[in-house]
């Protein structure tokens, strides 16, 4: 699929939507969505560029500004879903302030290596995105685990409360009680209440327009607050209250090529872990907010896609501010529900955006401090919700203990912590988890099951008494150090009980993979079973398990292994041990025999009748028989092979297999082979094991015998319907 659609398309189908009558409310939905994204990305931006950087705060404001002016213009022309709208993520906010806090440098060379720590950054998250779009690999991001999603979201949520305390002046060093002295509790307590309110008021009512217009009541009411306190502009600006210019009357361009000479390279370098955790936090973002997105608007999108017009956005956005572009699932949510989901209402929001830029930064000095930190708050209250509450009603209390480790983590000890316990938390709980997966999918013996191989009555008789010392053990899933020893225990039990053991059994056919441990446990049970005279089978082993065995086994023992491709063939394989062993045991061989008489008898009685029904059958039908002969290994049917008709075998061994080649059956004298499977109707494929005869019945012939000879036809039919339900 072309990620970028044809120009002339493209001009035709937007000059469609200003044309619609439907633009009115896509106008309404752009500007009140660009407003309430303006507001939160000037409190974002504050935030990023606070402490040692606070003196370029306005030209950090204009990096993010034109960074989501970026984003919104180029999801809005290239992403897959129209109307959605593209910005900072509160989860890659406080990553993005704890990278450029931490630069190590000095003077002019602070801002410079701060924000070309960020266009790093993002370009880098922008390549990667773009190699996973361009190479199919998206889905392959989709498997996060949710409790290590939900913690990091939680975690980042409780930290950007704190940080919106500490924007708004409160010192987090000291005793808690320093809170509540009235200088400092009116810094901090209207910024949190204002929060706390915006929060509940959206969830509750869900109105786009109540962000804009709580903003312009919070600005006006903390003006005429300063008017009736007698503060003023300037007094209020000094003490920290406002925002104050940074930029002398520009927000963007920050920095410009002449000013890369004062670059801190060495500051860069010492970054690159706080770069490389600020691009996985941001593509869990990414991940979290395409599938929300898809959850939220009940369409399913083409995610390599949008990872190819994140990484679009994001290397343009961050040549330009080091913004790095995700989907905001929430207002795109809401142009769905207004009716406005078209490619004009994201290019209306960035022009919203853009515009700010145009004005310059003497709108931040109307913006009070307070309004920054209740904005923080606001998105750390909504993922405190998300990440905690909704979690805690939907989770195991197993796994809810791991978000409550990344949240405590993250919140009071750092990013870097949170993810670093998170990881491992997350793999010892699933090592845990994985080691109680039980690696043994059944256990029997030849009494339950046998080989398809047909065998005589005696033989079928001595597999019976001999049952319990043959044990199969048919293994599944993965197998590895945690799982490997509830299998190693089995197999000790197996060799180890008063039962006398003679072969013993592993099919390997549905195991998914393995690890050393696995095999070396496997290969010392191997030892001990052939110390003990015990004949192993495997069947279905992979070529990677079978080198595994060979290089830990010694050579000797690893020769006496038998080796079979499939369960049916390895089960063939203990039979036929059993048998020959049965057979020389040449001390209770008289014993033996009569015991084996007494409990065939009736059985061959049973066998000799059916062979003589099955002459007379021949002898009746011989008019209307055509004889066949079949050399070894000669195909008898096959799908794909003309239907020759219905085959009654006189003499020899046939084997029918399905397309995958697994012996389903093998005929003897006596049986009719059928060219479909009796149970399943589906092809079949039926080679000759041996030199055989078979009298052939064709259809037509069938059909004239239903109408002229009945009686010998039910005959005929009584003789096949017993034979499909016998096998």
């Amino acid at each position: 699929m072309k990620l970028l659609h044809s120009p002339l398309v493209l001009a035709g189908k937007l000059r469609a939507a200003f044309s619609s009558p439907s633009l009115l409310p896509v106008l309404s939905a752009g500007i009140v969505s660009g407003l309430s994204l303006l507001l939160v990305q000037v409190a974002f931006g504050t935030f990023i560029f606070s402490g040692a950087l606070s003196a370029y705060s306005s030209q950090g404001i204009g990096l993010i500004l034109f960074g989501n002016f970026a984003v919104c213009l180029l999801f809005s022309l290239l992403g897959g879903y129209r109307g959605v709208v593209a910005g900072l993520s509160p989860a890659v906010v406080l990553v993005m302030a704890t990278v450029v806090a931490s630069v190590d440098a000095d003077g002019e060379a602070l801002l410079v290596t701060a924000v070309c720590t960020l266009i790093f950054s993002a370009a880098a998250t922008g390549v990667f995105c773009l190699l996973v779009g361009n190479f199919q690999l998206a889905n392959l991001l989709r498997f996060i685990p949710y409790p290590v999603v939900v913690g990091f979201v939680a975690g980042i949520g409780g930290a950007a409360c704190l940080a919106a305390l500490s924007l708004m002046g409160v010192n987090l060093g000291l005793q808690p009680t320093h809170l509540l002295e009235p200088i400092v509790l009116w810094t901090w307590l209207p910024g949190l209440i204002y929060g706390v309110v915006l929060y509940g008021a959206i969830k509750y009512w869900k109105n786009s327009l109540i962000l804009p217009v709580s903003a312009l009541f919070l600005v006006s009411a903390y003006f005429l607050a300063l008017f009736v306190f007698g503060i003023s502009y300037d007094e209020a600006r000094e003490a920290g209250l406002l925002l104050t210019s940074t930029a002398q009357g520009n927000l963007w361009p920050a920095i410009w090529p002449t000013d890369l000479v004062h670059i801190d390279w060495s500051a860069i370098v010492g970054q690159i872990p706080h770069m490389i955790m600020l691009i996985l936090i941001a593509l869990i973002a990414i991940v979290m907010n395409i599938a929300g997105l898809e959850v939220a608007v009940g369409k399913d999108l083409d995610w390599n896609r949008e990872f190819r017009v994140t990484g679009i956005a994001s290397i343009f956005a961050g040549l330009g501010g080091g913004t790095v572009a995700t989907i905001i699932v929430p207002i795109s949510l809401r142009h769905k529900l207004l009716r406005a989901s078209t490619r004009v209402t994201g290019i209306i929001v960035a022009c919203v955006i853009g515009s700010a830029l145009l004005f310059g930064d003497g709108m931040l000095q109307f913006v009070p401090t307070l309004f920054v930190g209740g904005v923080l708050v606001f998105a750390g209250l909504g993922m405190l919700d998300q990440g905690l509450i909704e979690s805690y009603k939907r989770l195991p209390r197993t796994e809810f203990a791991i978000v409550l480790l990344i949240f405590v983590a993250i919140t009071f000890f750092g990013l870097l912590e949170g993810v670093i316990s998170g990881m491992v938390a997350t793999l010892l709980f699933f090592t845990v988890r994985l080691s109680r997966l039980n690696p043994i999918e059944s256990v029997f013996t030849t009494r339950e099951h046998r080989s398809k191989k047909a065998r005589t009555v005696p033989d079928r008789a001595i597999l019976l008494a001999e049952s319990a010392r043959v044990k199969v053990y048919k293994l599944q899933g993965y197998i590895f150090f945690g799982s490997v020893n509830i299998l190693s225990r089995h197999l000790k039990d197996s060799l180890d009980s008063s039962a006398r053991l003679f072969c013993l059994m592993i099919d390997c056919t549905n195991i998914t993979g393995f690890d050393f441990s696995a095999v070396n446990v496997v290969a010392r049970l191997v030892k001990q079973a052939n110390a003990m005279g015990v004949h192993v089978v495997f069947s279905g082993l992979s070529e990677n398990l079978r080198v595994g065995l060979e290089r830990n086994l010694p050579s000797s023992v690893f020769g006496e292994l038998y080796l079979e491709p499939n369960i049916d063939l390895g089960m063939e394989r203990c039979e036929e041990l059993i048998l020959a062993a049965w057979k020389t045991d040449k001390a209770t061989t008289g014993q033996r025999r009569a015991s084996l008489f007494e409990n065939t008898v009736e059985h061959l009685e049973r066998y000799l009748d059916r062979q003589i029904h099955f002459e007379n059958l021949i002898e009746g039908l011989q008019p209307w028989l055509i004889p066949r002969r079949y050399a070894t290994m000669e195909t008898i049917s096959a799908p794909g092979v003309p239907y020759e008709g219905l085959h009654l075998l006189i003499s020899g061994l046939v084997s029918i297999y399905n397309s995958d080649g697994l012996r389903l059956r093998q005929c003897r004298p006596g049986d009719a082979i059928w060219p479909t499977h009796p149970l399943t109707e589906t092809a079949t494929i039926i080679v000759a094991d041996e030199p055989c005869r078979t009298m052939l019945l064709k259809p037509e012939t069938q059909r004239w015998l239903e109408q002229h000879e009945q009686e010998l036809t039910i005959k005929l039919y009584q003789y096949l319907l017993a034979d499909k339900y016998r096998n």
